[in-house]
């Protein structure tokens, strides 16, 4: 009924335009469509808005983008912020609507917005919040996900993703509006009255600079040949940029992805932790006969790297292999100079690798373990600088290709991560070896632990009731067993693990063997994140598959 009265009022509300009641009326003629567009309202939360574009309160449009920009505002005044906000965007569908719209919203409230005027990835927003001493960011974006996708991610003075404290409080204040209580300024109005302004291309350039300013080894110049391609995303020209100022380094791009499309149609899912979405580069390495490849997702935030194999052949690194390869190369590189700081810390999330402990370990500094999301390494970070320690950081990784050094930036920063890998294939290659071979030693040294990501979609029109129902499953039918060997763990941080927030996940743990559990927080699927510590790779792809195969039953159960 809920549904059915919010579809109604879509389809004859003056409010909405003639496209959105048009929409909206005609879906009344279909009650699984009401069902899906109106059946539920997207969530605000760490991670701000996402969803598919399109009409209803599940959907992102203008409308939903509106409300909860003003939801933004409110928030703002009641904290007494007065800077103002900036805002960015990608190349995906609904992406400069959703600009203008955000900011007149922000500048209809009296709100100061600076809006970039070009395309800029989310690392750039970050490190704009920071750079413009502001209250706020928003970034219009849905990072890696399919086509249809757009969202709205909010980032706090700190250039963090916003913590559960600032959600909820935003939240209170979406709730407190309706869909059609936003004013809405054109850009020529919002100029007009002083609000709108344009970040300057000083701002692209500085951070450019400071993204080379993190380099472990600025004088490091071998010869390296490097595929490039932003996967038709905003990574072209910081990537270019930042790149072309390395000695050493020759770039060829995949020209069939470089010009911005919200289509992404050499790679429907521009995910760059997939192998098909890494295809058309690799193909342009094997004709080049290039080193590497480097792949920066819609958004430029992730790198996926694929590098050549001692046979010719090229294989696509996982997001844990460059998150070890960078952290060994960084700790190594700055103990060499002595700039490794004597309490160092690098932070990973609870789903990626173990690996890191032993590696650390053998340069003597510690690892902090933080929740899944980029936002809580920025969290560590903002914590050491009040602590006086800012400079104690040194590297942060997540296993979906997410990647940070330094901390002008507070997430995670493709364009810094091409740096880094650049950097440190140079270095090899000068000591005669190259970066897959550095791989196999790190197993060699520390153990080889196989890991694996199962994504399991959620159909349906209501995908939150589906995920929520699914991980109730597994709470209260949890595995005993892995590969036949008893489950002597099991961790649900619903409860509270480890001094971590809450947060609705399930770890199982047997001998040497890891699974973890989590619905996504951007798409409707659950996640589950396998780890196998053996003696090879063949070993661990065969437990990692036996455990797929039970993961699987227990995820969808015959019915």
């Amino acid at each position: 009924m809920e549904a059915m009265k919010r579809a109604q009022q879509w389809s004859a509300d003056v409010y909405f335009d003639e496209s959105t009641r048009g929409a909206a009326q005609k879906m009344l003629q279909d009650e699984g469509a009401v069902l899906a567009a109106f059946g539920s309202e997207l969530s605000f939360g760490t991670g701000g808005l996402r969803g598919i574009v399109g009409t209803g309160t599940a959907r992102m449009n203008r409308y939903t983008v509106a409300r909860a920009t003003l939801g933004l505002a409110k928030a703002l005044k009641q904290r007494g912020a007065k800077a103002g906000v900036v805002i960015a965007h990608d190349s995906r569908h609904g992406s400069d609507e959703f600009t203008a719209v955000a900011a007149g919203v922000l500048a209809g409230q009296g709100i100061h917005v600076h809006v970039f005027p070009i395309l800029a990835p989310t690392p750039m927003l970050s490190y704009a919040v920071r750079a413009l001493k502001l209250d706020a960011g928003v970034m219009i974006t849905a990072s890696h996900n399919p086509a249809e996708y757009n969202g709205y991610k909010v980032y706090g003075s700190d250039g963090c993703q916003i913590t559960d404290l600032a959600a909820k409080e935003i939240t209170e204040c979406i709730t407190a509006v309706g869909y059609t209580d936003a004013a809405i300024p054109s850009e020529s109005e919002a100029r007009a009255a002083g609000f709108w302004h344009d970040v300057d291309d000083s701002l692209r350039r500085s951070f450019a600079q400071a993204c080379l300013f993190c380099r472990p080894d600025p004088t490091v110049c071998t010869a390296v040949n490097v595929v490039y391609t932003p996967l038709h995303g905003t990574g072209l020209l910081p990537v270019r940029e930042v790149l072309g100022l390395m000695q050493g380094v020759t770039v060829t791009e995949v020209e069939a992805q470089c010009a911005p499309d919200g289509d992404f149609p050499t790679c429907p899912k521009p995910n760059p932790e997939i192998d098909e979405t890494l295809a058309m580069g690799i193909a342009l390495c094997r004709e080049t006969g290039a080193d590497l490849l480097l792949a920066t997702d819609p958004d430029c935030d992730r790198v996926g790297v694929a590098v050549r194999k001692p046979d010719g052949e090229y294989a696509r690194l996982s997001g844990n292999e460059v998150g070890l390869l960078l952290l060994d190369y960084i700790l190594s590189t700055r103990r060499s100079q002595g700039t490794l700081p004597q309490n160092a810390v690098a932070v990973k999330t609870i789903v990626t690798s173990d690996l890191s402990f032993s590696i650390a370990q053998s340069y003597g500094v510690k690892i902090r373990e933080v929740l899944t999301g980029f936002k809580y390494i920025g969290e560590v970070i903002g914590a050491l600088e009040a602590e006086g320690r800012e400079s104690d950081y040194v590297f942060g990784f997540e296993e979906s290709c997410g990647y940070l050094a330094g901390t002008h930036v507070r997430d995670k920063d493709g364009v810094m991560a091409c740096m880094l890998v650049c950097e440190m294939a140079q270095a090899l290659k000068a000591r005669g070896m190259s970066v897959w071979e550095k791989l196999c030693a790190l197993y060699q040294q520390h153990g080889y632990l196989g890991t694996r990501l199962l994504n399991f979609d959620i159909a349906g029109a209501l995908p939150m009731v589906e995920m929520a129902a699914t991980m109730k499953r597994m709470r209260t039918q949890p595995l005993t067993t892995l590969c036949g060997r008893e489950v002597t763990q099991v961790k649900d941080y619903l409860t509270g693990v480890d001094g971590l927030p809450v947060s609705d996940v399930l770890v199982y743990e047997a001998a040497g063997l890891k699974a973890i559990v989590r619905p996504s927080g951007t798409e409707p699927k659950v996640k589950v994140y396998l780890f196998a510590t053996t003696s090879d790779s063949a070993a661990s792809d065969a437990l990692l598959s036996e455990m797929q195969a039970a993961i699987t039953a227990a995820i969808r159960p015959q019915k």
